[in-house]
């Protein structure tokens, strides 16, 4: 079964058809820079232009950036204030004319990585921690997830801790590797003593770099199977157990 699943980042917007049973992408990623300032008016457009892309007619999965509940967005410290409140399954379907599934984009990429990724079978506690424009998580107990945890938003040395030791950071203040993970790595031990996770997996594009930084962390960790596809093929699972109870 097959469902499209839609990612929004702070610098690029997503999507692709997804085989449910596998996880698998089952046609090119389609992506378009997020547009800036970050509207929903802007937003949505560039979301009807997924959707069109793909020539999709069903129910679509979409992630967002922020804290999401019932559709409506909460939060969005990354992308325009004008989010918060809003009810952005309403907005994109009615631009898309489809039925929209939203849910918070590293959620998302927890549900493809317990489902078919290096999470999958792994009961207990498992962290996923994504790495990108913010610090996102995602935090599953025995499969289930507990929904908007947003623990990149943790204080560490008086600060948001994505505002130190997210991905774009490294690249902002040109750091090395060594010194971006000592940074990654605080938080890391900050966000794993306040959950205990059994398994923590590490996601974004960075996972397929983990060589660089892994050896810095004082937590086992593993890297992502899905990198930087774990948030469309999320969305398409969220969709279809959404639909399948």
């Amino acid at each position: 079964m097959e469902y499209l699943g839609i990612d929004i980042g702070g610098t690029g917007m997503k999507g692709s058809t997804v085989e449910v049973s596998s996880g698998e992408l089952t046609a090119d990623r389609f992506r378009i820079p997020t547009p800036h300032p970050a509207t929903p008016p802007a937003m949505a457009e560039v979301v009807a232009e997924i959707v069109d892309h793909h020539r999709y007619s069903g129910p679509v999965g979409c992630t967002f950036p922020g804290v999401v509940k019932g559709g409506t967005i909460l939060t969005a410290v990354n992308l325009d204030s004008r989010w918060v409140g809003l009810d952005a399954s309403k907005l994109f379907g009615e631009r898309a004319s489809c039925e929209f599934v939203m849910l918070n984009d590293a959620d998302a990429a927890g549900l493809a990585e317990m489902r078919h990724g290096a999470g999958k079978g792994v009961d207990g506690t498992v962290l996923l921690i994504t790495i990108g424009t913010g610090l996102g998580t995602a935090l599953f107990v025995d499969q289930v997830l507990v929904p908007n945890t947003e623990l990149g938003h943790i204080e560490v040395r008086g600060r948001d801790a994505e505002s130190r030791a997210a991905g774009r950071i490294r690249k902002e203040k040109d750091l090395s590797w060594k010194k971006w993970a000592k940074r990654f790595n605080e938080y890391l031990n900050r966000v794993t003593a306040l959950v205990n996770p059994d398994l923590v997996i590490v996601g974004g594009g960075i996972a397929k770099r983990s060589e660089r930084f892994f050896g810095y962390l004082d937590h086992d960790v593993v890297a992502a199977k899905f990198l930087n596809n774990a948030g469309i093929v999320g969305a398409a699972m969220a969709v279809h157990e959404a639909t399948t109870g």
